[in-house]
C-alpha cells in the first residue's frame, strides 16, 4: 500500500507539467501561415488550464483580435480535487475580486471567459478575461464541462499525462478540432492510431526530436523520463523527451515531402552503418516488410510494406505515404501478415539469443533475424509509399 500510495503521488506531482508561453506561440504560428483564419469566428475551449499560473489563456487572450477569435474559454480544476496537494494559495488576482470564496477557491474550479472590451481601452486582452466560479471541481468529465465542450469549436490544452487517453477520447466522441500535448508513444495507442492512420489526427508543426522543457513545482520528483536539468528564466524547468503536438487542424509541415535515396543509393551513401554496405534490408519474421530503422533510409524505390520507427510521424506527408498498419498493438491487415504474431519458434530463438523482455508467442511486435540472430524491433509503423495512377 506504501509503494502504490508513492506511485500515485509520483504520476499526480508528474502531470503538473506547465507549457511554455514560446512553445505555444511556435505551434500555433505554423497553423497561421497554412491558413490565415484558422482560429477566426471560433470559439475556443482550454479545459485542463488556468490563466494565473498557465500560459495558454494568456496566448490567445493576448491574441484574440488578431486571430479573430469568437470567444475564449478556459476552465481550472479545483486543487483540493487533484491528486497532487501542493500548498496551493490564492493568487492576488482572485482574493481581492469581491466574488473572492475562502471556501469555493480550493473545492470549486473557475472558468474564465473573454468576449468583449470589458476595461473599456479600445481592445480585447487579457486583462479582459472575466472569471467566476464553476458549480463543480472542473472535472473535464462533469456534464458543467461537457456543455462547454459541446458549445466549442476548438479544444486546445496540455492535459495531465496520465488521462491522455481519456482525454482523447472525450473529444473524439464531441467531433471537435483540437491540438493537445502528449507523449509521442499515444502514436500507437488503440485510442490514437487508427485515426493517425485514416488521416483524421496528424502530429502538430513542432519537431519532437529535441523534447520540450515544462515548467514543473519545486518539489517535483524526478526520475529518468522526467529530468530537472536547469532553470530557465528563474523557474524550475524539466525536460520531457519525445512529447510532441496532436492535432486535427491543417498545417503546412505535413504536407512537405520526405526527400529520399533509392535503395541501391542507401547501401552505397547512407550515414548509418546499419545500412551502408548492406546488400538488402531485413525482412521481418512475421510480417510482409521490410525493417528500416531510420526514417531517412527510407528507398524511394520500393513499392512493399516498410516498417519504420514511430518518428517517421514526425516527417510524414499523406501525399507521400500511406500508412497501413503497426506491429505494437498488431493493427495491420491480414494480408501483411506472414504469422498471426511471433511463433513459438522465434521467441524461443530470442530468448535463446539473448534476448529479454516479456515476449510470447503470438505478440504482434516486429520480429526479425539478423546474421542468424532472433532480434526485436522497437514500435514500428508500417508504411507504403503512394505512387501515381498510371
Amino acid at each position: 500500500m506504501a509503494n502504490s500510495n508513492l506511485t500515485n503521488a509520483k504520476t499526480a506531482k508528474n502531470d503538473e507539467f506547465y507549457t511554455q508561453y514560446h512553445d505555444i506561440q511556435k505551434e500555433i504560428e505554423a497553423y497561421l501561415e497554412f491558413n490565415a483564419n484558422a482560429f477566426r469566428g471560433k470559439t475556443i475551449l482550454m479545459p485542463c488550464d488556468d490563466p494565473e499560473w498557465s500560459n495558454f489563456t494568456k496566448f490567445f487572450a493576448q491574441n484574440f483580435e488578431r486571430f479573430g477569435i469568437k470567444k475564449l474559454i478556459s476552465t481550472s480544476y479545483a486543487p483540493d480535487s487533484k491528486n497532487y496537494k501542493s500548498n496551493y494559495q490564492p493568487t492576488l488576482f482572485e482574493v481581492n475580486d469581491p466574488q473572492f470564496d475562502e471556501n469555493k477557491t480550493v473545492k470549486n474550479g473557475k472558468i474564465f471567459t473573454l468576449t468583449r472590451d470589458k476595461s473599456g481601452d479600445g481592445k480585447i486582452d487579457v486583462n479582459d478575461l472575466e472569471w467566476k466560479y464553476l458549480k463543480g471541481d472542473g472535472d473535464f468529465n462533469s456534464n458543467e464541462i461537457k456543455i462547454l465542450r459541446d458549445e466549442s469549436d476548438i479544444i486546445i490544452t496540455n492535459p495531465p499525462f496520465s488521462l491522455f487517453r481519456d482525454f482523447l477520447v472525450w473529444i473524439v466522441e464531441a467531433n471537435k478540432s483540437f491540438l493537445l500535448i502528449g507523449n509521442m508513444n499515444a502514436i500507437t495507442y488503440k485510442e490514437l492510431f487508427p485515426l493517425i492512420k485514416e488521416n483524421k489526427v496528424w502530429l502538430g508543426a513542432t519537431n519532437f526530436n529535441k523534447g520540450m522543457y515544462f515548467k514543473v513545482p519545486s518539489d517535483f520528483v524526478y526520475s529518468s523520463t522526467y529530468k530537472f536539468e536547469r532553470e530557465q528564466n528563474g523557474e524550475k524547468v524539466s525536460r520531457v523527451p519525445g512529447v510532441c503536438w496532436f492535432t486535427n487542424i491543417d498545417h503546412g509541415r505535413r504536407h512537405q515531402s520526405l526527400p529520399l535515396m533509392t535503395m541501391e543509393d542507401n547501401f552505397k551513401f547512407s550515414k548509418h552503418k546499419e545500412i551502408k554496405g548492406k546488400d538488402s534490408y531485413i525482412q521481418y519474421d512475421n510480417y510482409d516488410a521490410i525493417d528500416v530503422p531510420f526514417t531517412d533510409a527510407i528507398p524511394s524505390d520500393y513499392d512493399g510494406v516498410i516498417g519504420v520507427p514511430i518518428t517517421f510521424l514526425d516527417k510524414y506527408s499523406p501525399e507521400q505515404f500511406e500508412i497501413v498498419g503497426t506491429s505494437d498493438n498488431g493493427l495491420v491487415s491480414d494480408e501483411y501478415k506472414k504469422t498471426p504474431g511471433l511463433t513459438k519458434e522465434f521467441v524461443a530463438d530470442y530468448y535463446k539469443d539473448g534476448g529479454t523482455g516479456a515476449y510470447k508467442e503470438g505478440n504482434p511486435t516486429a520480429g526479425f533475424y539478423e546474421n542468424n540472430i532472433a532480434k526485436m524491433a522497437y514500435k514500428r509503423i508500417f508504411i507504403k509509399h503512394k505512387r501515381p495512377i498510371k
